[in-house]
């Protein structure tokens, strides 16, 4: 299903329609202000393991992210010191993953790991539902065939003939980016970038 949302103005029964999927631990499709991201809600760890296996990534090998609507929410996720957050309100919202160490309020899934990525994107159609849900949202880029015409990762439609079927609802924000975020480990103590995307770090 293919529900069209703005950056505002949008009809609140639509979004409530996004909400009431992601709380009954539904799989959706979303733009962000990269890549668009597949994602659940994060606290919702059978809705996570639905994901795992349509990516075929294994959590005790691969770091998972979560979107939080703002800085305050994410001390509840993950351990954030005083450099660190500064960091991070210098440049967020905007194209990065910040991986730190996470907390007990994390379901076990991310346990593996000890660590979970922060995504707060600049998209305010991901943003306004973050914020309604008041809930992590776990969040990952779509799968990519290098084979495959990129568009059936940036074009709403074509991600909906791909994907119709594998998840509850693709919102249509518009044509995606191609961009993606840029990583930035923050776990011992230094900053490390481990991935460059689209987002220049403002240290």
């Amino acid at each position: 299903m293919l529900l069209k949302l703005y950056e505002k103005n949008n009809n609140a029964a639509d979004l409530q329609q996004v909400i009431d999927i992601l709380n009954d631990g539904g799989i959706i499709i979303y733009p962000t202000d990269t890549m668009y991201a597949i994602g659940c809600h994060g606290l919702k760890e059978r809705a996570i393991e639905r994901i795992c296996r349509l990516k075929d990534i294994d959590p005790k090998k691969n770091n998972l992210s979560i979107i939080c609507y703002d800085l305050s929410k994410v001390s509840e996720y993950a351990k954030v010191d005083n450099a660190t957050f500064k960091l991070m309100k210098r440049n967020l919202p905007g194209p990065f993953t910040f991986i730190l160490a996470g907390t007990t309020r994390l379901p076990k899934i991310f346990r593996n790991r000890k660590e979970v990525g922060i995504r707060m994107p600049d998209n305010a159609i991901i943003q306004e539902i973050a914020r309604l849900l008041d809930a992590p949202i776990m969040t990952a880029t779509l799968p990519h065939d290098e084979h495959e015409d990129i568009e059936y990762c940036t074009d709403p439609e074509l991600i909906e003939e791909k994907y119709g079927t594998a998840v509850n609802l693709i919102i249509d924000g518009g044509i995606g980016s191609t961009d993606l975020s840029t990583v930035v480990d923050c776990t011992n103590g230094e900053i490390e970038i481990v991935r460059q995307g689209t987002g220049w770090l403002d240290e």
